[in-house]
């Protein structure tokens, strides 16, 4: 957790030492970040950063959990925005469709998603995914649990394997915005975008088909 030290600084000083962090840290991942790059990239001295928290891994874990709370914000009209008047499938493929544009124009936010989901190091990997995955399963539940009392997904489904199977894809379709080439015989980058559209719904289709409630998806 930051210190009180790093909350009394200004926004604009937290945020070019958040940005800085994001960069070298989406770079070159958490084992080789280097705090002395953040630091001059932020224009602080290297011993401030020690002062704004714990050490390299409270810093790094921070730094993920701000980018997720970005990208949920980003997301959240697609969480909050299903209305019941379309079916579920479309409605998810229209938010796997702003998670694709929002990592592809987003470098910094793609970049430590990467560096989060790639480590290596399990003790660090367990510190700043759990969070991060507390983050988005709170928003992705509820949108489940509306599908279900809609009548898109079946009464008994296995909300707890969806949900699993999405935070499991969803880093994936992160990373394809900027490594084109392993997403697979449905390529989802460097198409027409109404071909990109074809392919998610096609991956969406056997996706849903253990849920569904309805034969129209």
């Amino acid at each position: 957790m930051p210190t009180s030290t790093w909350t009394r600084l200004s926004p604009a000083r937290r945020e070019s030492v958040l940005v800085a962090a994001m960069d070298e840290f989406g770079t070159h991942g958490y084992s080789t970040g280097s705090l002395n790059v953040i630091a001059r990239e932020a224009g602080v001295a290297k011993g401030s950063l020690f002062q704004y928290f714990s050490g390299k891994l409270d810093l790094f874990t921070y730094v993920a959990h701000q980018t997720s709370l970005r990208i949920y914000a980003h997301m959240q009209p697609w969480l909050d925005g299903y209305d019941r008047t379309r079916i579920f499938g479309a409605h998810l493929v229209d938010a796997l469709e702003a998670w694709l544009e929002y990592f592809a124009t987003h470098p910094l936010e793609r970049g430590v998603t990467v560096a989060t989901n790639m480590e290596m190091n399990q003790a660090v990997r367990d510190a700043v995914l759990v969070p991060v995955n507390e983050i988005y399963e709170s928003g992705l539940r509820p949108l489940l649990e509306r599908a279900v009392d809609a009548g898109d997904l079946r009464k008994d489904a296995d909300l707890d394997a969806l949900l699993s199977i999405l935070l499991v894809m969803l880093p994936h379709l992160a990373t394809v915005t900027h490594a084109p080439g392993p997403d697979g015989p449905l390529p989802l980058t460097g198409r027409h975008p109404h071909t990109r559209r074809e392919n998610l719904e096609r991956l969406v289709t056997p996706l849903l088909a253990g849920f569904v409630a309805r034969t129209d998806q």
